[in-house]
Formats: structure tokens, sequence, C-alpha cells
């Protein structure tokens, strides 16, 4: 069953999701349940090594949706064993073709898009953006990016270069070998796609670690993965936690690059035990604090609006978030002012209810921190 959205109070992206006003929104699953709870390694299941588990947490209501398997470093061992062995010479993923990895990453996307409204409804359950935001924009997004590193899988290459005396040079690219990729809860899906999307184009392997408090839609697209034909080893999920999941990946001799997202504070951790360890490539992106500049001559609803969208979007967690406005002064009290009329107008509430543009934050010693 197919729902109109006739009109949602502000926008949840610009211009693109601008149509959200007009646009079929399926109904979501509220009711909306986690298949996949444990470890995943070498396109199968596991429990912990040591046997425990974690809660993750519905934000809207503070109650848990269910446990999942806290991997460690023994667990970080196995998925980095099992991505070696994957990226070994002659392996099926070694022998691939460069375009059938586009397939193969093109029909991951296919699968997320069939299954749109289950992942949106998860996404919101688990991480609790609003549900319209997670259907029009984390899915939707998640899907074109796989789509646009499928289109570079046999796009990479090396050159010939010309050079003096009877010599051949030339450069050839190859993938790093076993990445680590650490993501952050706030855009669980999209994060995931971001790493990788990029990594196994170039042909690499992977172990993700999940964050915490939204481990479930991770954990789904890597079944995912599997019925898509992935062969077993190249990517692998390990939910846990920072000081101990994260910590085993960032300083594991084995493993060749290691990506990050989130804070700068862990940033310098996983950068130094990079370092310390086998001085692993890294790519680590990081918090920021963005700045909007309004002139007197600006527009001053649009710059309202624009700016408000800066601040609140994905209830203020985000990376690139305006939370810093330089106004002129000439409009600065008519800005102010605007700017909190607007914000009281901010609908907040059940991140399933379309009318709200605003859903909790993720964690809630998070919400008492902006509150």
């Amino acid at each position: 069953m197919l729902r109109v959205v006739k009109h949602v109070q502000g926008p949840f992206l610009l211009r693109n999701a601008a149509c959200l006003s007009t646009a079929a929104l399926p109904l979501p699953k509220t009711d909306v349940q986690p298949h996949f709870k444990k470890i995943f390694i070498n396109n199968e299941w596991h429990d912990a090594v040591s046997g425990k588990t974690f809660p993750t947490i519905n934000p809207s209501t503070g109650e848990k949706i269910c446990d999942v398997a806290e991997g460690g470093k023994p667990d970080i061992d196995l998925a980095v064993k099992a991505a070696r062995d994957a990226f070994k010479l002659g392996s099926p993923w070694r022998i691939m073709d460069a375009s059938e990895r586009g397939v193969l990453l093109n029909r991951l996307a296919d699968l997320i898009e069939r299954d749109r409204v289950y992942l949106a409804s998860l996404e919101t359950l688990d991480n609790g953006k609003p549900y319209q935001m997670s259907y029009f924009a984390d899915v939707a997004l998640t899907v074109k990016c796989l789509r646009y590193y499928a289109g570079w899988a046999d796009k990479i290459q090396g050159k010939v270069i010309p050079i003096e005396g009877n010599h051949l040079c030339w450069t050839r690219h190859e993938p790093v070998g076993v990445c680590g990729q650490i993501i952050p809860w706030n855009f669980p899906l999209l994060m995931q796609a971001w790493k990788l999307g990029p990594a196994l184009a170039a042909g690499n392997t992977i172990v993700m670690k999940l964050a915490e408090q939204t481990p479930l839609t991770g954990l789904y697209v890597a079944q995912l993965a599997v019925e898509a034909g992935f062969p077993a080893g190249v990517l692998n999920v390990v939910p846990g936690y920072g000081p101990t999941a994260g910590a085993a990946l960032s300083e594991h001799m084995d493993v060749d690059k290691v990506a990050f997202t989130g804070s700068t504070e862990v940033g310098h951790l996983v950068a130094q035990a990079a370092a310390h360890s086998n001085l692993k490539r890294t790519t680590l992106e990081l918090g920021g604090k963005s700045p909007n500049i309004v002139f007197a001559d600006a527009d001053i609803a649009h710059a309202v609006e624009t700016s408000h969208f800066g601040v609140f979007f994905n209830m203020g967690q985000c990376c690139c978030a305006g939370t810093r406005i330089f106004v002129e002064g000439k409009i600065y009290d008519e800005f102010v002012e605007r700017s909190v009329e607007r914000a009281k107008m901010r609908n907040v509430g059940d991140p399933f209810d379309p009318n709200n543009e605003q859903g909790p934050q993720v964690v809630k010693k998070y919400g008492n921190k902006v509150a």
C-alpha cells in the first residue's frame, strides 16, 4: 500500500527531496523486527567468542529492541583472517573480473532497493530519525552510492608513461588489501555504503565494525551481500564497542588500511593505533564546526530556513551541521527573532509519524546534553 504525503512540515532534504510533499511514501513497518543479531564472518553468522551480547535500544521509547552479539578482539581476529584468506592470490575474489565486481555492487543496490521499506523502517526504529528521511534520504542515497561505485569497478586503471631510453614505464592500480572500517551511528546505512562502495569496487576485502548504538541495518545488509553473490570472506561485519572491537581493528597487524568516521577525539586514537602497529593507511572523517555566513542583502526568509535546516537536519547529528552562523549586524536581531520562531514551529515526536520533522537523539545522554 502507498500513501501520498500531501504536506510535510519543513524540508527534510533540500532540492532533491523537496518532492516529499507530493511523492508517494510507502507505509512504514511500525512493527518491524530485526532478523540478524550475530557476528557476520565468512558469509556465516556466529555468536561472539566470549558469548557476550549488548542491547540495542529504541531511542524513541528507551526500550530494548533486542540483544546483539558483542564482538571483541577474538572476533576481530577471526574476521581479519577470513578477509585475508579471501584476498589471497588465486581466490575467487582476486581472479574475478573487475566488471563482475560492478555487477555484484549493482546487485546489492538492487536488493537494498527491493527491501527499502523494511530497511527504512528498521533504520528509524534503531536510530530514531524520521521514517520519511530514512526512506527518501538514507536508503535512496545508499542505493545511489553503491551504483556509483559499481560503475567505477572496471574503470580503475594505470598509465603508460613515456620515458627516455629503450624502456617501458607503466603503473598499475591494485587493491590495498584488508580494509578495516569503523562507522558511526548518525547515518548507519549511508555510512556503510560510503565505506563499502569504493573498497569493494577496487577489489579489497573488508572487516567492518558497526556502531554499537545502531547495528541492525548494517547486519541486514551483510546478509544481502550473500544473496548478491559476494564470495565468503570479502565482507565481514562485527558489531561491538570502540575500545574493544574498534581498537582491535585499528591496531591489527594484518589490516592494511583503516577508515574511521566519528569524533575527532576517537580519530586521534585510531591514527595512533594505526601508526603504532604496522603503520597502516588511514582515512579519517571527523567532526567539524561548519559556518553559514548571512549578509544583509540576503533573502532573510531563505537564509533562516536553510540555516535552520543546517543545524537541525538529522536531529543535528551530522558531521557537517551548520552549527555556527555569522550574521551581518544590520539584520542580526531580525535573523535571530525569525530563527527562534522557526525553531518553535519544528515538530518533534514519533519518527514514524510523517508530520514530525524530528525524532529523538540517538542516545539519551546526547539528548540531555543538547536540551
